[in-house]
């Protein structure tokens, strides 16, 4: 599936919300409209204008009417970002949050940003995206068998998130895994936040979480089982650990482009492994 249709004259992703779609404006109302979420469309179109955290509502909105001076020129999306990509992906990659002048202004994660220019060009490699990089959502690429989240769904100042805001934000991750739980059996934590934040949202979606909890380092392996097979009609589901493609990252070599590809090889293989078991 590609990043969807596109709004003519912003390079936006087409608004998956309307006039009628319900604000969330807190964390109690962030976990009632996720939970009563029927399908990725409405879980997308929910997200995208919730406002339960004052701090982030203020920063998203106050970059996108100050801009970056290369792209003073653009109308920036300025909202939360939601997921993206195959609605039937069999690796869901997970990220921290939007960047500021990335996600929170082409409306799309990890894209417009070097971050999403190191990632993208290794999904590429491996046939998991259609082009090696990504600048708007207009630009044709398309993701392959994966689909894209953050733990936090807005640009957080110095691109981090309190806990209160991971904790706030948690159901709409939570909500997004249980619709793709179907078909996902890898799932890719960029980096330690990720990596932290993925573990509360396992049991109300269906999994055991592991006790304790593994820590997190670039090649980290961990099973995680179905806790109600009756209920949720999944299996187990392999979660892989990578560090973070961020410029501070790949300018030091602390992650390189091979180990990238070596943790997506992993997951490419261990997905279509599996793909057939537990429908």
């Amino acid at each position: 599936m590609s990043g969807g249709p596109v709004l003519p004259g912003t390079g936006w992703p087409e608004d998956p919300a309307t006039g009628a779609t319900p604000v969330a404006g807190s964390a109690a109302e962030v976990a009632a409209l996720a939970a009563g979420s029927a399908d990725l469309a409405e879980v997308t179109a929910r997200q995208s204008v919730c406002r339960a955290c004052p701090r982030l509502v203020s920063w998203r909105e106050e970059v996108a009417a100050t801009r970056r001076k290369s792209f003073r020129d653009e109308r920036y999306w300025g909202r939360p970002v939601p997921g993206w990509g195959d609605p039937k992906a069999s690796i869901l990659i997970l990220g921290l949050a939007p960047a500021a002048h990335g996600g929170n202004r082409t409306g799309r994660i990890f894209t417009g940003d070097r971050s999403g220019d190191f990632l993208f060009a290794a999904l590429h490699r491996r046939g998991l995206a259609a082009l090696p990089t990504s600048v708007s959502a207009g630009d044709g690429q398309r993701l392959i068998g994966v689909r894209m989240a953050a733990a936090v769904r807005c640009a957080p100042p110095e691109n981090k998130p309190t806990p209160q805001e991971r904790d706030n934000c948690a159901p709409w991750l939570a909500a997004e895994l249980r619709l793709v739980a179907p078909t996902v059996r890898v799932i890719v934590c960029l980096g330690g936040f990720a990596w932290q934040a993925l573990w509360p949202v396992l049991p109300p979606v269906g999994y055991h979480a592991p006790r304790p909890r593994p820590a997190f380092r670039h090649g980290a392996e961990a099973m995680v089982g179905s806790g109600d097979g009756a209920r949720s009609g999944h299996g187990e589901v392999l979660v892989l650990g990578c560090f973070h493609p961020s410029q501070q990252n790949t300018f030091t070599g602390r992650v390189t482009g091979d180990m990238v590809d070596a943790v997506l090889t992993r997951a490419q293989t261990y997905a279509a492994a599996n793909k057939q078991v537990h429908h």
